[in-house]
């Protein structure tokens, strides 16, 4: 007898034998539930109209379903064989019908197929000579190899500040330096900015006369004074105004202004490009604390991985991580669990040690604050006064050797604080590396506040230059070398740890056998508290890219040394971390924790550019009061459609516009995550009830199997040709992957049906 079964298909057109197995089905009874939930509702719900719907949206699923696998199979034929995910049995015969098929196909399609494959061939052999051109990439698949992704990823992470800094140096040596060096080539003429006579104009340096010696050279270099002062370095060099070239007019203060901004923009786009990826992956690891379980049960082992005892390592940490993950559910159960009085107790002790913090962090902020006073007026008494050579080098770096202790001693104490706040493992990591992030970047901003403050005041008497011209003429170049010097000495204290802590440390565990060093033992490769010192590094070098132009090469050299020093030091000295990253997770992290770093350092150059006095004695910018005077000046030379445009997209109409369409958009990318939000839940679902109904029907056929087995011993030796059960379980091993199809268009006389 043939009736309508109105769940598995709401066509009523379509004939399907009632089966009792599928209404026993989970998914059949949810659906079920559903149904009869909703038509609890009025009674014009379940009009004609509504039925004619139903069936309407039986047949458009049928059909969206036979048009999303014509696509598919269409998508599958036109991709490589070797790409798709099938058996190397099952390729071979795709191949063999796609090679039945060409002699069918007419001329132009053979064409194209042949196009097809050969430009297909061409962009894998580019992709080849391109991935094999890239910096390091033999060094990195050997630390690959030995010791993880996870690793990998901060060396990966340091050859792309490698080639970012590359590019920032190309990018300010074409706009700024290049058209100075080439102008004699090309029979022009340079326009300097003149010296007026004025007490503003006078800019006297600190080049050494007379007979200099070696260690003043060599303190000159570490410093950035002296000789280095008036060259190509830094800002105070470029005293151009324009360069005229034989058919054109060169604006270099236009041209430096512009390459600052290109930078930044250029740094901040590549950035996020690449964090998207990371962003996406951390997005759904999160979503879902079963996928994080999943993930690393399933999914969790590192197969680069060829040597014993990273593997050893790697299977600890896995373990590691469970753990962790079972003490964060235990931990949130206890917080479910806490009673007010233990809620306000932990409260007040996360109150107190964060107020000690943050007076440790005012601390450390008042040292490096007093430290750049004193060496600022050392350094203007050193002209009056000889001092030794070290005495003169420890008053030069003494901001940074301050900033350097702070750096190493802090975080040894968030880490000993955290312990006593009561937080998750994961966020007593993440609240750690917070702290430290805050303190590395803001002891930048502390040491350019210090700066600032000794170059805008003046007192007893009013600034007549907008600036203390008396003790900083040019104030551009003095915050240039304190940004060198910061480099300089990041550099030495990275290949000073290397050298002096971490090879002796090594050493004494190796060949003491005593109780002491095997409870110290080697040093971990951390790669948090390395990828901080990068991102603190790269920080320093977008500030002084305004002040240094040609501090994104020096960056550039030292990353690049960076690299086998800290290579040597985990081959050599250094164990990997107990609690390594993921790469997948540390991506994303780095790159997160750089643009904190590129925003951070966008602030103090805005605000150099936009609300500080030019120096008056050096630089592009003489004849401009602040930096940015430079864009209107150019722009009222302009003609006068080009200036209505331009004032047209800076006027306040347009900017309200343009955050009225954002708004909009974003308005719209917010609603259209909500439904994908939607779709994924229902698909979750959805696989959680295929899931069930595979339960459902394995544990029925056992139980037939077995009735069938105690009925008839015989068959445990001898099966039955042509029995059903054989054949049940040959189609639900191939057929049952789409459930729902198998439903609605399976034949009724089928034998998959019992």
């Amino acid at each position: 007898m043939m009736e309508v079964d109105s769940v598995f298909c709401p066509d009523r057109k379509v004939k399907v034998a009632i089966n009792p197995l599928l209404d026993e089905l989970p998914s059949y009874q949810s659906l079920l539930y559903r149904r009869k939930s909703s038509s609890d509702g009025p009674k014009r719900r379940r009009n004609s109209k509504g039925s004619q719907r139903s069936s309407g949206g039986g047949k458009w699923g049928i059909s969206t379903f036979k048009r999303r696998s014509e696509i598919q199979h269409s998508q599958n034929e036109q991709q490589p064989i070797r790409q798709q995910p099938k058996s190397m049995a099952k390729k071979r015969q795709d191949k063999a019908q796609r090679l039945q098929k060409a002699p069918q196909l007419s001329s132009y399609n053979q064409w194209r197929e042949s196009t097809r494959r050969s430009l297909r061939r061409l962009r894998d052999d580019t992709r080849e000579c391109l991935s094999s051109l890239k910096l390091w990439r033999g060094d990195i698949h050997k630390i690959e190899v030995k010791f993880g992704t996870g690793i990998v990823s901060y060396f990966s992470f340091l050859r792309f500040l490698v080639v970012l800094n590359l590019l920032i140096f190309l990018l300010m040596f074409s706009f700024v330096m290049l058209p100075i060096i080439i102008i004699p080539s090309f029979s022009g003429n340079i326009t300097y900015n003149q010296q007026d006579g004025s007490v503003c104009s006078t800019y006297p340096g600190s080049a050494r006369k007379g007979l200099v010696k070696f260690h003043d050279h060599v303190g000159d270099l570490l410093s950035g004074g002296g000789f280095l002062e008036q060259t190509y370095l830094f800002y105070g060099f470029y005293k151009v105004e324009k360069i005229d070239f034989p058919n054109a007019t060169y604006n270099l203060a236009l041209a430096y202004l512009l390459a600052t901004i290109a930078y930044l923009i250029f740094s901040l786009i590549w950035i996020v490009r690449r964090s998207a990826t990371g962003f996406k992956r951390k997005l759904v690891q999160d979503e879902d604390r079963f996928q994080s379980f999943c993930n690393k049960l399933f999914a969790g082992w590192d197969f680069c991985i060829t040597n014993e005892n990273t593997a050893k390592l790697k299977r600890s940490s896995l373990f590691y991580e469970l753990k962790m993950d079972l003490q964060e559910e235990r931990i949130r159960q206890k917080i479910a669990g806490r009673t007010r009085k233990e809620k306000c107790r932990i409260y007040l002790i996360r109150l107190f040690l964060n107020v000690f913090v943050i007076s440790i962090l005012a601390g450390c902020f008042y040292a490096i604050y007093a430290a750049t006073i004193f060496s600022q007026e050392k350094n203007l008494m050193r002209k009056k006064s000889k001092d030794s050579f070290i005495v003169e080098l420890i008053y030069e770096y003494l901001p940074s050797i301050v900033i350097t202790l702070a750096n190493f001693i802090t975080p040894l104490i968030f880490s000993v604080i955290i312990n006593f706040e009561d937080y998750s493992p994961a966020f007593e990591i993440r609240f750690t590396l917070l702290r430290c992030i805050f303190m590395r970047l803001t002891s930048i901003g502390v040491l350019l506040f210090s700066l600032w403050s000794q170059i805008t005041n003046c007192d007893p008497k009013p600034c007549v230059c907008g600036y203390n011209h008396q003790l900083y003429s040019c104030w551009e170049t003095r915050v240039g070398q304190e940004m060198y010097k910061l480099t300089i000495f990041d550099f030495i204290t990275v290949a000073a740890v290397t050298i002096f802590v971490e090879f002796p440390r090594k050493m004494i565990v190796k060949h003491c056998e005593c109780g002491l060093t095997k409870w110290w033992g080697q040093q971990e490769f951390a790669i948090s508290q390395n990828v901080l010192e990068i991102v603190y590094g790269q920080t320093i070098c977008w500030i002084g890219t305004f002040y240094s132009p040609l501090l994104p090469a020096i960056c550039t050299i030292k990353y690049f040394f960076i690299f086998y020093i800290k290579k040597l030091s985990l081959l050599r000295n250094c164990r990997p971390a107990t609690r390594p990253f993921r790469a997948s997770s540390s991506n994303f992290f780095f790159l997160g924790m750089l643009l904190i770093g590129l925003s951070l350092a966008s602030v103090p150059v805005i605000i150099s550019i936009a609300q500080i006095n030019c120096s008056q004695a050096c630089g592009p910018f003489v004849n401009y009061n602040t930096t940015w005077q430079v864009v209107p000046d150019t722009v009222s030379q302009l003609p006068d459609g080009l200036k209505a445009l331009l004032y047209a997209l800076s006027s306040e109409a347009f900017a309200v516009s343009i955050f009225i369409v954002t708004c909009l958009a974003m308005l719209y990318v917010i609603a259209l995550a909500g439904a994908h939000k939607r779709v994924i839940n229902q698909l979750r679902e959805q696989l959680a009830m295929e899931g069930r109904d595979r339960r459902f029907l394995i544990e029925k056929l056992c139980q037939t199997q077995g009735q069938e087995a105690s009925r008839s011993p015989v068959s445990k030796r001898q099966p039955r040709s042509g029995s059903r059960s054989p054949s049940y379980h040959t189609s639900f091993a191939t057929n049952f992957t789409s459930d729902s199809v198998f439903f609605e268009l399976s034949p009724t006389n089928s034998s998959t049906h019992v």
